[in-house]
């Protein structure tokens, strides 16, 4: 299996451009120079920028130089502190992974929506696709039903001939069903070519890392859950993302894993013991990986709540 040299641990800059109002306000304050530095100085190699198509399409897929030049300020200021950068499309025309705020359908049936899709990243790979050590891109967040694989795999083979025209050298992230979960990587086509990364999130155990959220109907929100109760290890998260590994061994691909962490309830002790266990198994399979999230975003790991351990949490990132 390959190892990703430029992406081996990073960071989500989520709810910045993307899962936000959307207003100058937040696209302008809530991720500013300071926290590319702070990334930096925390020992990582790069960010996991997520944002939304309507950040740089109009409602009639239009392009938006502003939103087009705030990605580039990103890139800028990722590689002025050192740090390289994945772009991750986190909603596209049609499609969100969020069932539950998002009024978007239809991607996966409309050839209108797949055509916006293939275009932006077309155009995406004229203006970003340049420097292809330093910059990655990530075609779409968590497809969600399995239903979709099988359009999900001829879309992708399609969106990545259109970008090799203008970035033939730019690593291009892809993920499965289900969420990008660890268990469906199998379900991917081999790599286009050899430029491709396997990509996964993991929330694992789902009742002890999202224990309080209030936005799935998958979690009780009153019940909690200490580290121990939870029944991980590190054989847990062998055996989670043990196909993944197989399929990417077979391929010779890399294996990423675009989002992990904990929610903000559980206690920063047994944060930090979770963190340990699934960063061994990282480390032990070559595995990238960006935890979620830098602020806010109820997975924050900036804010002060993480004071006292701290520099425990950045040794298992």
């Amino acid at each position: 299996m390959q190892m990703l040299n430029n992406f081996r641990k990073g960071i989500n800059f989520g709810g910045w451009l993307s899962q936000c109002d959307y207003s100058k306000d937040r696209l302008d304050n809530f991720i500013t120079e300071k926290d590319f530095r702070t990334a930096a100085s925390w020992g990582l190699d790069h960010v996991r920028i997520p944002f939304d198509y309507n950040i740089l399409e109009n409602n009639d897929g239009t392009y938006i130089e502003e939103g087009f030049g705030r990605l580039a300020k990103a890139i800028e200021l990722s590689r002025k502190y050192g740090l390289n950068t994945v772009l991750d499309l986190h909603k596209t025309a049609g499609f969100s992974f969020d069932y539950y705020s998002e009024n978007e359908s239809g991607f996966f049936d409309s050839e209108k929506y797949q055509e916006r899709f293939y275009s932006l990243w077309e155009e995406m790979a004229k203006r970003f696709g340049n420097d292809p050590e330093h910059v990655a891109f990530e075609l779409l967040n968590e497809v969600t039903d399995k239903a979709f694989i099988g359009k999900w795999n001829a879309i992708v083979k399609k969106c990545i001939a259109r970008i090799r025209k203008y970035a033939p050298d730019t690593l291009i992230l892809v993920g499965s069903y289900h969420n990008n979960a660890a268990d469906t990587v199998f379900a991917l086509d081999p790599p286009y070519d050899d430029r491709i990364v396997y990509n996964m999130h993991c929330y694992e155990p789902l009742i002890f890392t999202h224990q309080g959220a209030y936005w799935t109907n998958d979690i009780d929100p009153d019940n909690r859950l200490s580290f121990e109760e939870s029944g991980c290890n590190e054989e847990y998260f062998e055996k989670l993302f043990s196909t993944a590994i197989e399929k990417a061994e077979k391929h010779n691909v890399p294996l990423y894993c675009g989002e992990y962490g904990v929610i903000d309830v559980v206690k920063p002790e047994d944060m930090l013991k979770w963190l340990k266990c699934i960063n061994t198994v990282f480390e032990r399979h070559g595995i990238g990986r960006a935890i979620w999230n830098f602020k806010e975003m109820d997975f924050g790991i900036s804010g002060s709540r993480l004071d006292d351990v701290r520099e425990e949490v950045l040794k298992y990132l």
